[in-house]
């Protein structure tokens, strides 16, 4: 498996504080099955949240080493999970944030609670530039919960779907647990991401829960295809494909077609 979404680059964001978390969380990863993890430290333009490119790559280098030394076979790929806004080009291009693996593909965060009211010109121009926008946990956000016409609509403007693990057993509450299921069984979700900060993250504790119910939701095939395939895709900068939405009479999301 690969994880897409992660906070194990340590003391850069609100994720791990030192290197030996990181070490610690990576070998527990590796035990449920995880060989590769893409690292997403938040960049929020305007707080403490904004370290540059060539110091993630230090913290990296300095990571490696350690997993070398320790016998630990997983490969980790640097990215960022990009709170929205208006300047995300210039920060690319002026290497303040790393797309994934430096293809098309961005982790683009949202507001949790109020949505922006010019996400959909921003993502249209990430996309008249050639990137391609994964959105963070969009069972997360309550507009989203509440209002799933406006799911449908910026899912259909041409991003990809990444969804938390945790959301499956209501790590974030039930709104977010039953929004998951919801894009689960509509195969809504592109990619699975771990979200991880600390080392007593309960995912680690309720993988195998986690990885039954997913299966259960869309099967070994789209299990197999949500946590590893698409993600390598991602990381090869090949092209990802999506599930189009037929809507019915009814008013609910019936089937799908690639």
């Amino acid at each position: 498996m690969i994880d897409m979404h992660s906070h194990i680059l340590y003391d850069v964001d609100d994720g791990c504080k030192s290197i030996q978390d990181s070490i610690t969380i990576i070998r527990e990863m590796k035990k449920i099955g995880f060989d590769k993890i893409v690292l997403t430290p938040h960049y929020i333009k305007g707080s403490n949240y904004v370290c540059d490119n060539d110091t993630k790559k230090q913290r990296l280098n300095l990571i490696n080493q350690l997993l070398k030394e320790n016998e630990i076979d997983v490969e980790l790929i640097l990215g960022n999970e990009v709170y929205i806004n208006d300047e995300i080009d210039d920060l690319i291009m002026s290497k303040q944030i790393f797309t994934i693996n430096k293809t098309r593909y961005i982790l683009i965060e949202l507001p949790l609670y109020n949505k922006i009211n010019n996400v959909e010109d921003i993502i249209y121009e990430l996309k008249l530039r050639g990137y391609l926008p994964i959105i963070a946990h969009p069972e997360r956000y309550l507009y989203f919960q509440q209002n799933k016409q406006e799911l449908k609509k910026i899912y259909e403007s041409g991003v990809y779907f990444q969804c938390n693990y945790g959301s499956v057993i209501g790590q974030y509450g039930k709104d977010a647990m039953n929004l998951v299921t919801y894009l689960l069984e509509n195969n809504m979700v592109s990619f699975m991401g771990t979200d991880i900060h600390k080392p007593d993250s309960n995912v680690l504790s309720n993988f195998d829960q986690i990885k039954k119910k997913i299966i259960e939701y869309v099967g070994e095939d789209g299990f197999k295809r949500i946590t590893c395939d698409n993600i390598i895709d991602v990381i090869s900068d090949k092209d990802v494909e999506k599930f189009n939405v037929i809507r019915r009479k009814k008013g609910f999301f019936a089937n799908f077609f690639k």
